[in-house]
C-alpha cells in the first residue's frame, strides 16, 4: 500500500508539471491609449496610484476598461475627444481593470465595461451611464464641475423656470461670509442628484439677490425652492425634514414634475420603452440634440407646446413663462410665488356665435355605394344658418360633444339617394331646449368633388372608389373622406384657434406622454416607426397607442415646429380623428416576381390585390404551424389558373400591417377579390377543407358576376360572343392540358400507392407476428414470475423453519449441557459413596479374612479396582472430551 501511494503521488506531480508546460502564460498588458493622449493610462491596473493622484485633483474622471471589450474600444476615441477639451480642468485617468495581476482586477468586480466614475474633490464616485459620446460625456463632466447655476437677473430666472427640466433654487446671502450657512449642503445635494439621476434632469440654481428671491417666495437665506409648472411649487420644509444634502435631493426627486422626458435606450434587451408605453399614448419626438449648445430653439418650441397642452386651469405663472418663451415682453412682472390658481369661469358648452364641422355619415346599407357628407353647425336660433367655408369658425371639442349625440339620433332623416343637391335641416338639441343644430347634407358617389386641400387632392374611401370599377378593373389610390375636425384641409383660410389647444390634455381621454430622443443616436428607432432612412434633417414625430394597437406619424414632408405639432396632437385627441394609422410592412424588393405565388406586402397590397385581376389571397404568418402545409395546394392552383387573368397571392400579416377592414382574426384565412367587384370580396368557408377541388369550386362560383339590368338591356354582339367563345375555348384547352398532366401525376401516385400499400401490408404482417411473439413472451414471463414468487414464498417458509430449528437446537444443547453437568455431579457423589462402602466392606473382610500367603502385596500398593469403578472412570473421561 505504501508503494502504491508513492507511485500515485509521483504520477500526479508529473501530470501537473506537464499541464503547466501546456498553458500559455498571459501576455503582459500594453498601453490602451497613445502616448500623446491627454488621458493618463494605467494599463497595469495601478488602482492605488490612481487613488493617490485623485486626492490631489479637484475633478477626476476614472475610465475603467477591458482591452478586449468592443464598447471600451469604441469609447476610447470619445474619451480622448472630451479630454482634449477639458484636460486643463479635469484629470482623465484610464485604468485597465482586466489584468489579473493588477490591483483593480483584485479590488473591483465590475459586471460590464466600460465604467466611468467622476469625483469632485472628496465627493464621489458619480457614475456616468449616459451615451458614450464625447459631447454627452463633456456635458456631464461640466455639470459635475459646476453643479449649481448662478441666477443673477430676472431674465435668467425666467430662462431657468421656463426650462423643460425641473428646477431647484436656493437663496443664499454672501454678504457676511464667503460661504453662508447651508450653501455647502445645497452644493452637495446637487452632486447627489447627479449621482442618483445620472442624466441630470434636475437643475440646481443659486440666487444671491433678495429681490429675485422674493419673486419665488424665498425670504430667508438657506431656503430651497422647487419649481413646478402645473402643481403648486414647494419650499423645502426645514422644520419637518433635516437640512441635509441627501434629504434635499430625495425631496426634489420625489416631488418633481416631469414635463418632457428624455429616453436613452442602451441598445440591448430592455423594458424601458415597454414600461413607458404601458402608461398610455406616447408622443415620440426625434430631434437632433447637441448638449453643449447654449440654446435649443426647437426644444423651446416643444416646451411651449407641452406647457399649453397641460395648462388646464389657465395658470398665470405658466402664461408668463409662455410669453417669455415666445420672446414677448411680460408687463407687470411681479411675483412667481406659489399660489392657488385663479378660479376661471367654466367655458360655455355652446357659444353665441355659430360654428361648423364636417361629418361623414356611414353607409345606410351594406350594398350602398354612396355616402352622405354633412356640414353640422351649432347655433342658438330656431331658423337655422347656412354654413360658409369662409366665415364659419371650427367648433371646439366641448361644442361638438352634445351636438354629435343629437345629430346621430336624427341621422336616419338625412339618408338620400345619389344627388348633387344640398339639403339642410334644422333640429333641436336632445339635451338643451335653447340649442339648435343645422345639418346641410349632400350625397357623394365615387368621389367627393369640391372638398380639396391646398394641393387640390380628391378625397376618396376604398368603398367609394370601388364603385368606379364597373368598366375597368382599376382603382385609384387609397385615401378617405374628410372627417370631423378636418376642416382646415377643406378651408385653408380658416386658422386654428389656439385656445382649443390650451389645456387639451384635461379635455380628452387620450392624454399624451411626451418623450424626446436624440435622432443623432437613435434614428434607427425612428426608421422602425416609419421615418425615412435618408433625410436632410433628422426630425420626426410619432404617436404610439399600444392599447389601440396603432401608431400615427407626422408627415415627414412637414417641418417639426410648434404649429404642425399642435395640429398633430389635436387631430389625435378629437373624438373622430382624421389621422391615418401608419402601416409598417416588409421590403417588397426582397421578394422576386417570378414565383407562382405573389408575395404581397403593405406597399404592394393596393396594387396587387385591389387592381386589375381576380386575386386569391392567403393570410399567413411564420409562427403559424398549419400554414406551410397549404403551400403545395396553392402552388398547384397557381399552375392550373392562367396567370394573365388570375393571381394567387399570400401575405405575412405578422410583418405587414393592413387597414383594419382588410385584417382577419384567424390564420390561415383565404379571401377572394373578384375583378371589377373588389368591394364584394368573399371569405373561404372555415368549415370547408382547403383542398385543390374545393378552391377551384370556390373560385369558379364567385368569379362569374351576376347579370345586371344594364347587361340585359344591351345584349352582346355576335363578334363579342365569338371573341368570348374563343377566350373560353382557350381556357378550356389550357385546363384540359393541365388535367392530363394531373391524370399522369395521379397514375404515378397510384403506382406509388400500390407499392406503399404492399410495404404496409408486409409491415402489418411483421407487426402481427411480433405481436404474437410478444404475447407469448409475456405469458412465459408471467409464468416465470409466478413460479419465482412461489419459490420465494417457499424459501421464506424454509428459512423461517430453519431459524426455528436453530433456536430449538440451541436450547436443547444448553439443556443437555446442564443435564450432563448434573449427571457428572451425581456420579461423583455415587462413586464417593460406593468407594466408602467398599472400603468399609474390605476392612471388615480383611479383619475377618486375612490375606493368603500366595498373594503378597507390596507396601503402599492399592488393591485393584473393581469393574464398576473402571466403567465410571471411562465415562468421566468421555464427558470431559464432550464438554
Amino acid at each position: 500500500a505504501l508503494a502504491l501511494g508513492c507511485a500515485l503521488l509521483l504520477a500526479l506531480k508529473f501530470t501537473c508539471s506537464r499541464a503547466k508546460d501546456v498553458i500559455i502564460p498571459a501576455k503582459p498588458p500594453v498601453s490602451f491609449f497613445s502616448s500623446r493622449s491627454p488621458v493618463l493610462d494605467l494599463f497595469q491596473g495601478q488602482l492605488d496610484y490612481a487613488e493617490h493622484i485623485r486626492r490631489d485633483s479637484e475633478v477626476v474622471l476614472l475610465f475603467f476598461y477591458a482591452p478586449w471589450c468592443g464598447q471600451s474600444i469604441a469609447a476610447r476615441a470619445e474619451i480622448e475627444q472630451a479630454a482634449s477639451r477639458l484636460s486643463d480642468q479635469v484629470l482623465f485617468v484610464a485604468i485597465n481593470c482586466w489584468w489579473n495581476q493588477g490591483k483593480c482586477r483584485k479590488q473591483k468586480h465590475f459586471f460590464y465595461f466600460p465604467v466611468i466614475y467622476l469625483y469632485h474633490r472628496s465627493f464621489g464616485p458619480v457614475e456616468y451611464k449616459g451615451p458614450m459620446s464625447a459631447v454627452y460625456i463633456e456635458k456631464f463632466v461640466r455639470r459635475v464641475m459646476k453643479p449649481l447655476l448662478y441666477i443673477p437677473s430676472q431674465s435668467e430666472l425666467l430662462d431657468f423656470l421656463s426650462n423643460y427640466e425641473p428646477g431647484v433654487l436656493g437663496y443664499f446671502e454672501f454678504n457676511g461670509s464667503p460661504q453662508p450657512p447651508g450653501y455647502l449642503t445645497f452644493f452637495k445635494s446637487a452632486l447627489h442628484s447627479l449621482k442618483k439621476d445620472y442624466l441630470g434632469t434636475i437643475r440646481f440654481g443659486v440666487i444671491t439677490n433678495k429681490h429675485l428671491a422674493k419673486l419665488v417666495s424665498l425670504v430667508h437665506s438657506g431656503s430651497v425652492y422647487l419649481h413646478r409648472h402645473f402643481n403648486t411649487s414647494l419650499v423645502f420644509p426645514r422644520e419637518v425634514i433635516n437640512y441635509t444634502a441627501e434629504n434635499i435631493c430625495k425631496w426634489a426627486l420625489e416631488n418633481r414634475e416631469t414635463l418632457l422626458q428624455w429616453l436613452w435606450p442602451h441598445g440591448g434587451k430592455s423594458l424601458l420603452l415597454n414600461n413607458e408605453l404601458k402608461k398610455g399614448p406616447a408622443l415620440f419626438l426625434f430631434i437632433p440634440f447637441n448638449p453643449l449648445a447654449e440654446s435649443h430653439p426647437l426644444i423651446d418650441e416643444i416646451t411651449e407646446v407641452a406647457l399649453e397642452y397641460n395648462n388646464c386651469h389657465g395658470d398665470q405663472v405658466v402664461e408668463r413663462l409662455l410669453q417669455h418663451l415666445r420672446r414677448v415682453d411680460v408687463p407687470g412682472f411681479e411675483s412667481l410665488a406659489p399660489e392657488a390658481p385663479a378660479q376661471l369661469p367654466d367655458p360655455p358648452l355652446i357659444t353665441t356665435s355659430p360654428c361648423c364641422n364636417t361629418v361623414v355619415l356611414p353607409q345606410w346599407h351594406a350594398i350602398s355605394r354612396t355616402h352622405n357628407v354633412c356640414e353640422l353647425c351649432v347655433n342658438q336660433t330656431a331658423g337655422g344658418i347656412r354654413p360658409s367655408s369662409v366665415s364659419m369658425p371650427q367648433c371646439s371639442f366641448f361644442e361638438m360633444a352634445a351636438a354629435l349625440d343629437s345629430f346621430y339620433l336624427k341621422e336616419q332623416t338625412f339618408y338620400h339617394v345619389a344627388s348633387d343637391s344640398i339639403e339642410c335641416s334644422n333640429f333641436l338639441s336632445s339635451y338643451s331646449p335653447f340649442s339648435y343644430y343645422t345639418a346641410c347634407c349632400r350625397t357623394v358617389n365615387r368621389g367627393v368633388t369640391g372638398f380639396t386641400d391646398s394641393e387640390q387632392e380628391v378625397f376618396e374611401t376604398p368603398a367609394l372608389a370601388f364603385s368606379s370599377l364597373e368598366k375597368k378593373c382599376e382603382a385609384a389610390s387609397p385615401s378617405s373622406v374628410p372627417h370631423i375636425e378636418d376642416n382646415r384641409f377643406l378651408f385653408p383660410e380658416v386658422d386654428m384657434d389656439s385656445t382649443d389647444f390650451t389645456g387639451l390634455s384635461c379635455r380628452t381621454n387620450k392624454t399624451l406622454n411626451i418623450y424626446l430622443l436624440d435622432s443623432n443616436l437613435f434614428w434607427l428607432y425612428a426608421e422602425r416607426l416609419g421615418a425615412p432612412s435618408v433625410t436632410r434633417v433628422k426630425e420626426f414625430a410619432a404617436i404610439v397607442d399600444v392599447k389601440e394597437e396603432s401608431h400615427y406619424i407626422l408627415d415627414p414632408k412637414q417641418a417639426l415646429m410648434k404649429f404642425t405639432l399642435e395640429s398633430f396632437i389635436q387631430n389625435f385627441s378629437v373624438l373622430y380623428s382624421p389621422l391615418k394609422r401608419h402601416l409598417i410592412g416588409s421590403d417588397s424588393a426582397q421578394f422576386p416576381s417570378q414565383h407562382l405565388i405573389t408575395e404581397v406586402t403593405t406597399d404592394t397590397f393596393w396594387e396587387v390585390v385591389l387592381q386589375k385581376q381576380d386575386v386569391l389571397l392567403l393570410y399567413y404568418a411564420q409562427w403559424c404551424g398549419f400554414c406551410p402545409s397549404l403551400n403545395h395546394v396553392f402552388i398547384q392552383l397557381a399552375r392550373l389558373l392562367p396567370a394573365d387573368t388570375f393571381t394567387v397571392a399570400r401575405i405575412d400579416v405578422a410583418q405587414n400591417d393592413l387597414p383594419w377592414e382588410f385584417m382577419v382574426d384567424r390564420l390561415p384565412t383565404v379571401l377572394f377579390f373578384p375583378c371589377n367587384r373588389k368591394d364584394l370580396s368573399v371569405k373561404y368557408p372555415e368549415d370547408l377543407p382547403i383542398t385543390l377541388p374545393n378552391l377551384l369550386k370556390f373560385i369558379l362560383h364567385h368569379s362569374n358576376p351576376a347579370p345586371t339590368p344594364q347587361n340585359l338591356a344591351n345584349p352582346p354582339t355576335k363578334e363579342c360572343l365569338q371573341s368570348e367563345a374563343d377566350v373560353q375555348q382557350g381556357h378550356i384547352s389550357h385546363l384540359e392540358r393541365e388535367i392530363q398532366k394531373l391524370r399522369a401525376e395521379i397514375s404515378a401516385l397510384h403506382r406509388a400507392q400500390v407499392q406503399v400499400e404492399a410495404q404496409l401490408s408486409s409491415a402489418r404482417r411483421d407487426e402481427h407476428r411480433l405481436l404474437r411473439q410478444k404475447q407469448t413472451l409475456e405469458k412465459q414471463h408471467s409464468l416465470l414470475r409466478l413460479h419465482s414468487e412461489q419459490l420465494q414464498a417457499l424459501y421464506e417458509q424454509k428459512t423461517g423453519e430453519l431459524e426455528e430449528l436453530a433456536d430449538a437446537s440451541e436450547n436443547l444443547l444448553t439443556e443437555n449441557t446442564w443435564l450432563k453437568i448434573l449427571v457428572a455431579t451425581m456420579e461423583r457423589k455415587l462413586e464417593d459413596k460406593d468407594a466408602g462402602e467398599m472400603l468399609t466392606s474390605l476392612k471388615e473382610a480383611h479383619s475377618n479374612h486375612p490375606e493368603p500367603a500366595g498373594a503378597p502385596r507390596l507396601p503402599g500398593s492399592t488393591p485393584p479396582p473393581s469393574n464398576g469403578s473402571a466403567t465410571l472412570a471411562s465415562e468421566r473421561n468421555n464427558e470431559n472430551r464432550t464438554d
